[in-house]
């Protein structure tokens, strides 16, 4: 299995997921398994410590996929999603995509047994790098 890549994320945005987590509404929710592994290996830091190129919560981030497909996202809290743009933290790309840095890559398990390397072309806009984390 090809070695995976580290990841940041702030101070509230692991607590806030952490809670989320421990919640009876998402212990069974898809996609909560492999959220719950992400944040476990996290480094975690306070907002200001953040490095803009990270994809953290309410980031729009620009990145693709094997296939060469370029997608632009933010993401988001599950309360968020389905608003156009947006791809929630517990729909598989969106927990790929979790502490990502600008030109890393991850290999990720998709729906229906299959896999997918994403790669994180360019940061648009982060809460952190504007001070509104």
């Amino acid at each position: 299995m090809p070695e995976v890549p580290s990841i940041v994320m702030s101070r509230p945005d692991w607590d806030r997921l952490d809670a989320l987590l421990e919640s009876s509404a998402a212990r069974n929710l898809p996609g909560a398994e492999a959220l719950r592994a992400e944040i476990d290996r996290a480094s975690v830091v306070e907002p200001g410590e953040v490095p803009p190129d990270i994809v953290t919560m309410n980031t729009t981030a620009r990145f693709a996929d094997d296939a060469g497909a370029n997608y632009t996202l933010t993401l988001v809290y599950p309360e968020g999603a389905g608003q156009p743009g947006t791809v929630s933290i517990f729909a598989p790309v969106g927990s790929a995509l979790l502490g990502l840095k600008v030109g890393q890559s991850i290999d990720w398990h998709l729906p229906g047994g299959k896999n997918t390397r994403l790669r994180v072309l360019e940061v648009l806009d982060q809460p952190e790098a504007r001070g509104a984390a």
